[in-house]
């Protein structure tokens, strides 16, 4: 049974791992190449685009695969929608592993917003200094604004960045007595991320709610319709074992 994973988060990693070396499974992870040292999973691995959803269709036959899993970054909206129409074509089942969003907590202070547009007019008043934890790709959108930015991307940017920037290279995860250390050492008076959710990002959260800082929040975009969702490598590995078996779309 060939499986493909649309990977590149922790879980598909783990995912990669707990089916390769399964008898009767071969996994095969596709990365989108956007990161210049990604880290690897385990199995076979594919970089770059498939381009678009009849692309991946056309791949999916031609590689024989038996089943997908989704386990791209919970902002990765494209790819999820592609996959969604490319199973359908191909007639293969899929299966969306999703970690799940941050909640908020007695203390924080967090201002939800749609998009990063957004998030760039919410710092109006909310201080001078900000941490923004959104990525790399999306940093133009924060150019014009006035503040000053500590912006932390594990690879360097190639757009436009706001013109008082700081930039500081790094890759999770993150540990709490660090990301103290970062907020105060900086003087941070606000922090920007979106809802990535898992634990390897959120002492940010923990510590910006220690420091009594308000956080703007990006909500994650809509994904697409009917697609069954695992919340844990375990739950997603346990569905491709029985994916060709009847009712193996409804998982919890």
């Amino acid at each position: 049974m060939h499986v493909l994973i649309l990977g590149g988060t922790a879980e598909a990693r783990a995912l990669a791992g707990l089916l390769h070396g399964t008898p009767g499974i071969r996994v095969t992870s596709s990365l989108a190449g956007r990161v210049a040292s990604p880290r690897l999973p385990a199995g076979e691995v594919r970089i770059g685009g498939f381009g678009g959803a009849e692309g991946l269709a056309e791949w999916l036959r031609e590689h024989a695969v038996d089943a997908v899993i989704d386990a791209t970054h919970p902002f990765a909206e494209r790819i999820s929608f592609n996959a969604a129409g490319a199973a359908a074509t191909a007639h293969v089942p899929l299966l969306a592993l999703r970690r799940p969003g941050w909640v908020p907590v007695e203390g924080d202070d967090w201002r939800d917003v749609a998009s990063l547009e957004e998030a760039a007019r919410a710092l109006d008043g909310l201080g001078d200094r900000v941490f923004l934890t959104t990525g790399r790709l999306g940093l133009a959108t924060f150019a014009d604004c006035p503040q000053w930015f500590l912006v932390r991307s594990v690879d360097a940017p190639d757009t436009p960045m706001p013109a008082r920037t700081e930039l500081l290279l790094a890759r999770g995860p993150f540990d709490l007595p660090a990301e103290r250390d970062l907020i105060a050492r900086h003087r941070i008076d606000v922090l920007v991320t979106k809802d990535s959710g898992g634990a390897a990002t959120s002492p940010k959260l923990t510590a910006a709610r220690e420091a009594g800082i308000p956080v703007v929040v990006v909500r994650r975009p809509p994904v697409p319709e009917g697609v069954p969702v695992a919340t844990t490598p375990e739950g997603a590995a346990a569905w491709a074992a029985t994916a060709a078996r009847p009712g193996a779309s409804r998982v919890r």
